[in-house]
């Protein structure tokens, strides 16, 4: 789930979906929180050497992580299974081989016994390196299963000193599994080479960037985030675009996340029944530098290539994510046995990559389908892509005509008085 970054673009996604009609389903669809499973966190802290530094309210970072988890760890609700890991807590020595591996679960992720979770992280010392790329690939894998929300908090006070695994590289490969992971990120004191790098790591992800000073900005914050994670989510279904009509997948009311690659264009295939309406919206988010104009377009085209109706969205850099929306009411029919339509649905931006940055994993999209009953009549919506904006467009014509109706006699008028005085 695309997911404050994923943030945004769900409320991009919703606002689209607005705008374009849309209205969830009351059934179950792909994409509904079912509750079936437990909300998992885990909670990736450093220990690394630098830890030791006194420079959060005069106590050292250390301390003050220790605080904020014991606090935290008293508050976390019952119905989140919560694990702790660490990174850079075992290996004091100098082998980059060695302590680009150090990183291991102190607690695992299960139904939380308190006691033992405090006492295991107050064993921590400040020891080694820093591998934030290593311990985000194991934290995923301590998350792995169930359908329910994941969310990794990563608390770091200083870069990843295992290059060249690059950490957001690595977040990207995550959020390219389609799995509903959120890795949300805190840096302690944090230098602006860091907060880049926790904020493209949170980026990836839809997950959060947060810049911590003081022991209550950090308990908070990581409350805060442990709590969310207890919060009801839809968690978008992974579908596989294809590159052609032909081929693509046949998708059902619901969310639905895919990755797509710069220049490219995603198929998906919707069934719509005389009487129905389709109603559709795309987001698209850029986790990693682009150049500043970009657009979306998402286009609902018949099984034999003809265009029924488009909707198309244009930025300029100043937000990473973009979204549009489109309805297509089928009209009713006789026959109470008349087929679908198979309607196709192509996805394309004009998202491109900044100089030196990777192109894959594609960007990723989140793409809502839902198929109603269409309005009576159905022909009045979306009539030329313009919907009920046909009224609007013809009273704009009739204020015109008289506006200069209007006018030209105040003129003749004016010329009138002139030529007399």
């Amino acid at each position: 789930m695309i997911t404050s970054k994923r943030l945004a673009a769900g409320v991009c996604a919703l606002l689209a979906a607005l705008t374009a009609g849309l209205a969830f389903p009351a059934g179950a669809a792909a994409g509904e929180p079912t509750g079936q499973d437990a909300p998992k966190v885990d909670l990736v802290l450093d220990v690394s050497g630098s830890m030791r530094a006194r420079d959060i309210d005069g106590r050292s970072r250390m301390a003050a992580a220790k605080q904020a988890f014991n606090e935290v760890l008293d508050a976390t609700p019952e119905e989140v299974e919560l694990g702790i890991r660490t990174l850079g807590a075992d290996y004091p020595g100098d082998d980059r081989r060695t302590g680009c591996k150090d990183t291991a679960q102190l607690y695992p992720v299960g139904p939380l016994d308190r006691t033992e979770a405090k006492t295991a992280v107050a064993t921590l010392t400040p020891t080694g390196w820093t591998p934030i790329g290593p311990a985000l690939l194991k934290a995923a894998d301590d998350l792995d299963g169930g359908n329910g929300s994941k969310r990794i908090v990563l608390i770091s006070d200083g870069e990843d000193t295992c290059a060249p695994l690059d950490p957001c590289e690595v977040a990207r490969e995550i959020a390219a599994k389609g799995i509903g992971l959120t890795i949300d990120t805190l840096g302690l004191v944090p230098t602006a080479k860091l907060s880049r790098q926790l904020s493209c790591i949170a980026e990836a992800t839809g997950g959060t960037y947060t810049s911590v000073e003081h022991q209550d900005e950090l308990t908070d914050k990581v409350n805060e985030l442990v709590d969310r994670a207890a919060d009801p989510v839809v968690t978008p279904v992974p579908a596989e675009g294809a590159a052609a009509c032909a081929q693509a997948p046949t998708l059902k009311s619901g969310l639905y996340s895919d990755r797509e690659e710069f220049g490219q264009q995603r198929w998906y295939r919707v069934d719509v029944r005389p009487g129905q309406e389709l109603r559709a919206s795309v987001s698209v988010a850029a986790d990693r530098a682009v150049n500043p104009a970009y657009g979306v377009l998402l286009r609902a085209v018949t099984a034999k290539g003809r265009e029924i109706v488009r909707g198309e969205a244009a930025g300029n850099g100043r937000t990473d994510v973009i979204s549009t929306g489109l309805r297509y009411p089928k009209a009713g029919s006789d026959e109470g046995d008349a087929p679908a339509e198979a309607v196709c649905l192509a996805v394309s931006h004009s998202f491109s990559a900044a100089s030196g940055v990777k192109t894959t994993p594609g960007l990723p999209l989140e793409l809502t389908v839902d198929v109603v009953d269409a309005p009576d009549p159905a022909g009045d919506v979306a009539a030329f892509g313009l919907g009920r904006g046909w009224w609007l467009l013809g009273v704009l014509v009739l204020a015109g005509f008289l506006a200069g109706l209007v006018w030209g006699w105040l003129s003749r008028w004016r010329v009138a008085v002139w030529r007399t005085n």
